[in-house]
């Protein structure tokens, strides 16, 4: 049973600012991923919880000094985004995110999994209020 008919504006809008993050992970640009978030933004991450831009930020610094990110794409679920709130100016979306860690050492890993964000308009922009994910298992051998 299909639960949302997305605008089409707002799923260009959408897609708009998936390939603003699209972009900075493939520029390994932390500033760049973290400038998508709010200020006060929550991060659920596989290794624990960040409050607020400049942590976002510093964990995929962190990150980036062991790795790059390669390939880096997203694949929206049909019906995102949901929009909620009274003017609108409130979504969350659901989708599947993808790319390659190209660790400094060693093979490159693929990595994939889902995620769930809340995304509030600040001015004429979409960013990421909360967001969580995980990361697929790889299948076994």
């Amino acid at each position: 049973m299909k639960m949302n008919t997305p605008d089409p504006q707002q799923r260009q809008q959408l897609e708009s600012t998936g390939n603003k993050y699209a972009e900075a992970a493939n520029s390994n640009d932390a500033a760049g991923i973290a400038g998508i978030y709010t200020e006060d933004a929550v991060f659920v991450s596989d290794t624990g919880t960040l409050h607020g831009r400049q942590a976002i930020e510093k964990w995929y610094a962190d990150l980036l000094q062991h790795s790059q990110i390669k390939d880096y794409a997203t694949k929206y679920d049909q019906d995102s985004p949901y929009i909620r709130g009274a003017t609108g100016n409130e979504r969350w979306v659901t989708g599947e995110w993808s790319f390659t860690a190209v660790m400094k050492e060693g093979d490159p890993l693929p990595l994939k999994g889902y995620f769930s964000s809340v995304d509030i308009r600040e001015g004429d922009d979409w960013n990421i209020r909360m967001l969580t994910y995980n990361i697929t298992p790889a299948p076994a051998k």
